[in-house]
Formats: structure tokens, sequence, C-alpha cells
């Protein structure tokens, strides 16, 4: 029994300082908060969150951790978080506020927006410590960086020296109240979701018809084959027609009257009654089709025996950033690319995209043609296995840098840091967006990014529950129940307005709608609920379009609250 008391509630003389011992019970939160997070309960489960929840447990029972060592490891658990998600993020930010994107952002910035008043409204109507109101604010819509970064806000707070308000008690009030309110957090955006369906009687079936038709509308690249007839193009070449035409397309092969298919290049001449194969985006077809000449039906795999079509793998760091024009594939190997895929994406393969390392590229071609081309572009899978370590570390180091600065706003007596949540953050989306175009490397496989984002949050929330067990119960059996409350209205009010709005103002289709509420919470167990809904991606590609946006607005919200009234 002395082993057991020694091994679980720490005795410095046995484990050295008390770092054994704190690893021990980090690691033993984490495992047992990962078996709690995958109980389901009416389909609803805590996720990762169950960490948090055993750290409080633990921490209740006396199982305690170093201090020094839990600042730590909360911190760069939060770092390794955040960074991973602006990696993934990043290239698909700043194309998310274009067309119908910039939309789906402003019902995502009403939500945050009306989350924030809430919060405020209440913090003056109930009189609780601003901590555990943004505490409360960041459990009810899911968003643990938003937690990270009020933690980080109070520290800074408190190591300036600067005088706290009576209304900011304590910096563990901002885990507690995430705590408390976080598993209604997830709950209510589900009811949201349900009541909305109720409120605007929603017919699920005509919605899924309606965004199937869409998506067959604005599908990646259509191939088509054209047949000339215009007779202003006779004896012109490939590069005049696009001069004419000032859209999008690739043509892929010719097929001359009574010939068989041939690979074009920019200096092809064309004649009336050829065949050709365009690739163009679905917006761009038809006026392709009308300057060229009518369509026609092809067979050209049966046509082109020659000729096979290959999707290649580019993992050579070489190529990353570079301009397709410039690999001057056509004279080199021999082939023609059609298409690029970049994250289940079929991009047209124009002269001006940049090359990232993880594209797959369709070349069409002869056989030893395509398999030149494999060698130029690398095409092994085991390459791209391997780790690239040198962004990720010289990334987090920037983030750290940038998240230091002091800057002032106005109104606001404390200078603002966006700190160790909102340094890193930026720098990733930067990186992950602008990174190839200066040559580096920030392709990381989906399992690898899964990994160090997993890593970081077990880490950190393991760290705030152990940090915040002590006076959970207490706090919760003194009046803290009501903050469940609170935090109910904090999730739903500002999610059934927005969805209101996104419907009545913006006519969003129904499934759209769920995924950008889903993604305005930041709440992964909405998405999964919303995407069971439906057989369409509609859920997902909402969440993913305001997701990025939404995780900087709530990790700089959580910090200003704190800065104002703390």
């Amino acid at each position: 029994m002395d082993f057991l008391s020694d091994l679980f509630l720490g005795n410095a003389a046995v484990w050295g300082g008390g770092v054994a011992h704190s690893v021990l019970i980090l690691s033993l939160a984490i495992a047992f908060g990962i078996l709690l997070g995958k109980v389901k309960i009416a389909g609803i489960s805590l996720g990762v969150t169950g960490i948090l929840f055993v750290g409080i447990a633990f921490s209740h029972f006396g199982m305690l951790v170093n201090e020094h060592l839990l600042h730590f490891v909360k911190e760069f658990g939060l770092i390794l978080f955040i960074y991973s998600i602006g990696l993934q993020v990043g290239p698909g930010f700043f194309a998310s506020f274009r067309k119908g994107g910039l939309r789906l952002n402003q019902i995502a910035i009403l939500v945050v927006l009306m989350g924030v008043l809430t919060t405020v409204a209440l913090y003056f109507i109930t009189g609780l410590p601003i901590t555990t109101m943004v505490g409360i604010m960041s459990g009810a819509v899911t968003n643990t960086p938003g937690l990270g970064a009020a933690q980080q806000a109070y520290g800074d707070i408190a190591a300036s020296g600067a005088a706290l308000s009576a209304s900011a008690s304590s910096g563990v009030d901002i885990a507690m109240g995430y705590a408390v309110a976080y598993p209604l957090g997830v709950i209510g955006t589900i009811l949201s979701i349900i009541l909305l369906q109720y409120l605007l009687r929603v017919r699920t079936e005509k919605e899924e018809a309606e965004i199937m038709e869409e998506a067959d509308t604005n599908a990646g690249t259509d191939r088509i084959s054209v047949e000339i007839t215009n007779q202003a193009l006779e004896g012109t070449t490939i590069v005049s027609l696009h001069q004419l035409l000032l859209r999008d397309f690739v043509v892929s092969r010719i097929c001359h009257q009574g010939g068989t298919p041939t690979l074009v290049d920019g200096n092809t001449i064309l004649h009336v009654g050829d065949a050709l194969l365009v690739v163009a985006a679905p917006a761009d077809a038809e006026a392709v089709v009308a300057l060229i000449g009518r369509e026609v039906k092809m067979n050209w795999d049966d046509l082109s025996q020659d000729m096979i079509s290959r999707r290649i793998l580019i993992t050579k760091p070489e190529l990353n950033g570079k301009r397709l024009a410039d690999l001057r594939i056509r004279s080199t190997c021999g082939v023609t690319i059609t298409r690029v895929n970049r994250a289940g994406i079929d991009l047209l393969a124009s002269g001006n995209l940049l090359l990232q390392l993880g594209d797959r590229v369709t070349v069409v071609g002869p056989e030893l043609s395509v398999l030149q081309a494999e060698k130029h572009f690398g095409n092994s899978l085991k390459r791209l296995e391997h780790p690239n370590l040198l962004p990720i570390f010289i990334g987090i180091a920037l983030g750290v840098v940038l998240g230091s600065i002091s800057f002032m706003i106005p109104g606001i007596p404390q200078p603002v840091k966006l700190g160790l949540a909102g340094g890193p953050l930026i720098v990733a989306i930067l990186i992950g967006r602008y990174g190839p175009a200066y040559k580096m490397v920030t392709y990381t496989t989906m399992s690898a990014n899964l990994m160090l984002r997993e890593v970081g949050i077990s880490l950190f929330l393991a760290c705030v529950g152990l940090g915040a067990g002590e006076s959970f119960v207490p706090t919760v059996m003194n009046g803290g129940y009501l903050w469940i409350l609170y935090g109910a209205l904090i999730t739903m009010v500002p999610l059934l307005l927005a969805g209101l709005v996104g419907r009545l103002c913006f006519k969003l289709n129904y499934f759209t709608l769920i995924g950008v509420l889903a993604g305005s919470s930041t709440n992964p167990p909405a998405l999964a609920f919303a995407s069971e809904r439906t057989s369409t991606d509609a859920p997902s590609v909402g969440y993913a379009t305001v997701y990025p946006l939404t995780m900087f607005l709530r990790v700089l919200a959580a910090q200003l609250l704190i800065l104002l009234f703390a």
C-alpha cells in the first residue's frame, strides 16, 4: 500500500523530485481520458475532452503533478495543437473568402460576435468573474485554443504586475468554467441543428437533391470531346486558341481527320474537322464548345491505344513551388499534364499553377514517356512519409516571436499579444499557404499532422484538468451548476439566430448551413452528427470553409475579453 501511495500520490524521495511521477500521472490521465472519450451516450461522446475530466478527477483525489513541469507541458502541447491546425488549413484559408465562401464566413463572424456579446451580457447580469465567463464561453463553443489563449493572456497580465480588477479572481476559473460548460456545448450545437430543421420546415430530401445538382455543376474539371467547325480556327495554333478564348482549359489530345490521336503542344496546327479532347472547368466548358464547334462523343481510350493516362505523385522537393509551365514537361518527357489533384480537389493544369509536394498530376502520353515523367516527378510514396521537421520547428520559433510582440488597441489599458496560441496559428497559416512559393516544403501526411495535433491537445487537456481539479467539485456544488445554463445560452442563442439569418437572408442550403454552424462552434461531434444526416459532403465543406477564420477569431476574442475586463 505504501508503494501504491508513493506511486500515485507522489513521493519526492522515491521519484527523484517528482518528474517521473508527473510523467506517470500525465500518461495515465491521457490513457484513461481517451477511453472515457470513446463512451457514447445517445450517440454522443466526449471525444478527446474526456482527458480533461479524467485530469480533474485525478487532481481531486490528490494525484498532483510538478507545477513547473505542468506549466511547460501545457504550453508546449497547446503550441503543437495550434500549429498543426494552422498547417492543415493554411492552403485553403485565403481561398475560403472567395465567391460563396465569403457569405459562409459572414455567418461564422456573426456567430462569434453574438457569442461574445452574450458572454459580456451574462458577465454584467450575473456578476461572475470575467475569467469564469471566458472559460464558460470557450467550453460552450468547444474551443480549446480559446481556453489556452485566455489562460495565456491572464498569465501575461499577472506576470507583468498589472493590477487585476475584482472581477478577475484566478486563472484556474477559466479552466473550471470550460470544463463545466463543455458537455452541453457539444449537445447544444446538435440541439440547435435539430431545432433549425423544425423551425425552418426543412425537407431533407429536397435539400440533398439541390446539393447534388449543384455539385454536378461545380465539379472540379470536365473532359469534353469537341469537333472544330469554326472556320476562323483553320490553320491556327493551340496558343492562338487560348488567346482567342480567355478561359482556363487544357487541350489533352487531337485527332486529325482520318488519323489517330496525338498529343499537342503550343504550336500544333488546327484544322476544321479535327477532334480535340479538352479539359476545362465546368463554368468554362460551354464557352469553349461554343467557340470551337460542337461537342461529339469519342472513345479516346480505344482510339489512343498507344497512349495511357496515369496519376503521378510529386515527391521531389526541388519541384515544390515551381510553376507548371517552367517544367516544360511536354518537350522534356513527351507527355501532357491535364489535371492536378490537391487534397482531393482537381485543379486545371494551367501554366501559372504552383506545384506542391504531395500533388497528383494526371499525365497523358505513350507508356515509355509516362515512365520517364514518373522519374521526373518522383512518384515515391515512401519519400512523402518522411517527416519534414524543419518548417515545423522554424514555424514554431517564428510563431512564439510573433506571439510575444505587444501592440496597443485603443481602449484597452494593457498591450495585446497574440500569445502562444495566436502567434503560432498565424505563422502556420502563412507558411502553409506561402511556404511552397519560397521553396519551403510544408507537406506532411494527414496521419502525421493528426498525430502531432492529437499529442498536443492531449497534453494540454491533461494539464488543464490536473491544474483545475482540486477546486472543481466545491465550485460546482457552490452554485457552479448555473454555469451550465449560461453555457447553453452562449451556445444556442447565436447558432439559432445565425441559422435563421443564413437561411432566410442568404438562402443557404440546410446541409451547408449546419456545417457552417458546426464550424462556427469549432465542434467536431456536431460535424459528425450533421454529416450522418446526408450522403453529400456539404456539411464538411461548410465546416472547412469557416473553420480557419473562426478559430482565429475565437482565440482573439478570448484574449480581448480578458484584457478588457480583467
